[in-house]
């Protein structure tokens, strides 16, 4: 069983896995996330809030939780909520059907009122129905818009980890990992020459691999620094 997409376009990313996720300085929020989806837990062992600037990962790890819960055929869901606050909040409906429900970009939906309302009510159906919740946020709960003060006192009911961003140095084994997983070898010489071309975020990074993968394997060339200069024009 997949998890659960509701018919909104949202998908999940394939390489959003927790093996493709470098940590870095977010090793503590990673081990308890994937605990989180473990068969054992459930909403009395952990309601987990991961909060932090765009690029450091929340998504991947939330995206990860439900690729986790679907290969043991249990139903997950992944609500990016930037992207579906427009449908209203009737999509927290039934969710408790859910083992694991994902909520990402909780700002974008902190105070509205019917919003907040419908997400206190899921907090209490997933609670009774023992449940688990995995949400993300650009900002600490503290800081969180929020204006429902029965929501707020659930908020502070989570166990909250902020995601730092990745050094340099996390990037280059971030970018090392995903090339040997796509069976690349990756010297730090071409990692710290690609890093050094200005390319910061990681999800740009992942792309330019991508790229650099497709043309290696048409052109049946090893990554090197004149391949990738060659293929990208730099």
């Amino acid at each position: 069983m997949k998890p659960i997409q509701l018919p909104l376009g949202i998908r999940l990313r394939d390489d959003a896995t927790f093996g493709n996720f470098y940590p870095g300085a977010n090793a503590g929020a990673l081990g308890y996330v994937e605990r989180l989806c473990s068969p054992q837990a459930g909403w009395t062992d952990e309601l987990i809030y991961l909060w932090g600037k765009v690029g450091a990962g929340r998504s991947h790890l939330l995206q990860a939780a439900c690729l986790r819960m679907g290969e043991r055929r249990e139903l997950a869901v992944y609500l990016p909520l930037e992207e579906v606050a427009q449908y209203g909040p009737v999509l927290l409906e039934n969710l408790e059907q859910c083992e694991l429900v994902c909520l990402d970009d909780l700002e974008a939906v902190a105070g509205d009122a019917a919003w907040e309302e419908a997400l206190f009510h899921l907090f209490n159906r997933l609670r009774d129905a023992g449940r688990r919740l995995l949400l993300s946020a650009a900002m600490s709960p503290r800081e969180l818009p929020i204006n429902l003060p029965d929501l707020r006192s659930r908020l502070s009911l989570s166990l909250v980890f902020q995601l730092r961003m990745l050094s340099d140095e996390d990037k280059l084994r971030a970018l090392q990992l995903r090339a040997s997983r796509r069976g690349l070898s990756l010297p730090d010489d071409v990692g710290r020459f690609i890093l050094g071309r200005g390319v910061r975020s990681m999800n740009a990074l992942f792309e330019l691999l991508e790229k650099l993968d497709h043309a290696s394997l048409q052109a049946q060339r090893k990554l090197t620094i004149p391949f990738i200069k060659e293929t990208l024009g730099w």
